[in-house]
């Protein structure tokens, strides 16, 4: 009997409807449904053929993708195995011949943090022995940041360099990736599966994924098909005089099957602000009941898709190259050499600016949402532990309301929550895993975490569940804000724990209480004698927040840390950091 696929614990089913699953799969691979008989077998020398498919993800989009490509694979007759990227340097690349490789970039252009190992051995002689491969790359990014698919580019040229041989060309997918990907799936799979592929192992392959897939399988949410969740709490955690919003959401899952742990990640797919959509409709002399497409094919009203279906704040590509034909200040701005000017010209701006900045500006419906990106969900970190709040899920969210060129501006998402969201206003949602985001295993070893603003999310989560399960390892907080009596976030709960000695140590910087700005990284360096015996007795060390800035002054006190209070040299202390690293001992939620 072929090997069974089942459905993993952490897949967005409920129990009755995962075991139907496992037994509708179980039937489908022993051939015991009707029509199995009439799936032509796959050819013997297809099934023995390896194909290596390495991830890198830093929340866990890539790795879905990656798993989604092995299913597809196996269905095609290959002998698919799914590694995270940080095992490449481990692989035995004598024994592979073709790799597909499944990235994400963040931050500055940097590969996800389990890629950075599989980077750094890439630009070692030991990599030249991938010359022998056949290879292709899925690159995931984001076009509003300057470095889209950055991490994933140069993952492809450097295998070029080494002698791999590039069977498909590059695959660059913006934050509505479905299409591109699975145009990408298709076209590389056939290549390895020979140009011209059988007729008939195509229809096998087909009939066998629609079976897989089909209109008889209980409906499950997920990022395709979220869960309307019901709003129940929202209450502000910032005080009077804050020079911020930050609020506190819970959200009720009850009925829909979602299962999540502690460091996963919430999706969020919001609507648009009313009031925006009615000045996008005034400015394009439309009433919103024009027929326009959907992203995922059909028709809707222009009212409808402005409002759930397009982003209509952030002008893309498309849009700025139309409204150039018009606006000559504009036009100035898009040759290559003047990225910089452009950047900086669209800060502050949005959809809107276009068409109050260009006179005669005008588009028909269709075209003008042509034009746009579709509106992708949000992911926050996920700030509630399930053995502590059964059937629900709690979010810390940073409210972004800001003033440009005379218009207040408002955050998509947040202000979708804090204004629009409850009553009958329902949150669509799903659980979006993240495998590199983990509490140890042993509930006693210790845990260092660092998470400023909004990034105390998951770490509220972390002690919440480290409490409701006995766990004895020491807990460590960094907590940083701009006022201690505005923005401590959540001090009512770490209080009490720190004085029960559930939280062990609990090191505040905030940097507007004194002269001297003082951040995170500052306290760590203090604190760096107690914090290098942590990390010497096996400590696990995490940072949640902002990566461009915060998680990388971070690292460098860590580094900081290790060679001041360790006696090590900056070799050495990057060498701990690099174990620590593949050792799971170091693990970031960023973004």
């Amino acid at each position: 009997m072929p090997n069974v696929p089942t459905i993993p614990g952490n897949a967005p089913f409920s129990a009755s409807q995962r075991l139907w699953l496992n037994g509708f799969l179980a039937g489908l691979f022993a051939a015991d449904l009707p029509d199995a008989a009439t799936l032509p077998a796959a050819p013997a020398s297809a099934a023995k053929t390896p194909l290596l498919i390495l991830y890198g993800s830093q929340t866990g989009t890539a790795e879905a993708l990656a798993r989604q490509l092995a299913a597809k694979a196996k269905a095609r007759g290959f002998s698919a195995r799914v590694l995270e990227a940080a095992a490449g340097p481990n692989v035995a690349w004598k024994n592979e011949g073709r790799l597909l490789l499944v990235t994400s970039t963040y931050g500055d252009g940097e590969p996800p943090d389990n890629a950075r190992g599989l980077w750094d051995w890439l630009q070692t002689d030991a990599a030249r022995s991938l010359a022998h491969l056949e290879y292709s790359v899925l690159a995931l990014g984001d076009t509003q940041y300057e470095h889209f698919c950055a991490a994933g580019k140069r993952m492809d040229a450097r295998l070029e360099e080494l002698g791999a041989k590039r069977v498909h060309p590059l695959a660059e997918c913006d934050v509505d990736y479905e299409v591109a990907a699975r145009a990408w799936m298709e076209g590389v799979l056939c290549i390895l599966d020979g140009a011209g592929q059988k007729k008939e192992e195509a229809k096998r392959s087909q009939r066998l994924e629609s079976a897989l897939v089909g209109p008889g399988l209980p409906a499950g949410y997920s990022r395709a098909n979220p869960f309307p969740a019901r709003l129940v709490a929202n209450r502000k955690l910032t005080g009077e005089g804050s020079g911020k919003e930050v609020r506190h959401f819970e959200l009720c899952l009850e009925g829909s099957g979602l299962v999540y742990e502690v460091g996963d990640a919430l999706g969020v797919c919001p609507a648009n602000c009313p009031g925006l959509v009615e000045e996008l409709l005034g400015a394009l002399r439309c009433d919103g009941e024009e027929a326009v497409p959907a992203p995922g094919g059909g028709e809707v009203s222009l009212r409808k898709a402005l409002q759930e279906l397009y982003d209509i704040t952030r002008p893309a590509p498309g849009l700025l190259q139309g409204a150039a034909e018009r606006n000559v200040s504009l036009k100035g701005l898009l040759v290559p050499e003047r990225q910089a000017d452009l950047k900086k010209w669209l800060w502050g701006r949005e959809i809107i600016d276009l068409f109050l900045e260009t006179p005669g500006l005008s588009f028909t419906p269709a075209g003008f949402v042509g034009l746009l990106k579709p509106l992708a969900p949000r992911l926050y970190s996920i700030s509630s532990s399930p053995k502590v709040h059964a059937g629900q899920v709690h979010l810390t969210v940073n409210i972004v309301r800001h003033a440009s060129f005379g218009r207040v501006r408002k955050g998509v998402c947040s202000s979708f929550l804090a204004e629009r969201a409850g009553g009958q206003t329902s949150v669509p949602v799903f659980v979006q895993t993240s495998a590199g985001f983990r509490l140890p295993d042993a509930p006693d070893t210790p845990i260092i975490m660092v998470g400023p603003g909004t990034g105390v999310a998951p770490f509220r989560a972390f002690l919440h569940e480290r409490q409701a399960t006995g766990a004895k390892g020491r807990n460590w907080l960094f907590f940083g804000e701009q006022r201690a009596e505005t923005d401590h976030y959540y001090r009512e709960e770490l209080e009490p724990m720190l004085a029960s000695g559930h939280l062990t140590r609990l090191s505040t910087a905030f940097s507007r209480d004194q002269a001297d700005k003082v951040y995170v990284q500052h306290r760590m360096l203090e604190e760096a004698a107690a914090l290098w015996a942590w990390l010497k007795e096996g400590a696990h060390f995490y940072v949640c927040g902002d990566a461009t800035r915060m998680a990388k002054d971070v690292e460098a006190a860590l580094h900081r840390v290790i060679e001041s209070a360790g006696g090590l040299s900056a070799e050495a202390a990057a060498e701990q950091v690099q174990r620590m690293r593949a050792e799971k001992r170091y693990q970031r939620d960023v973004y």
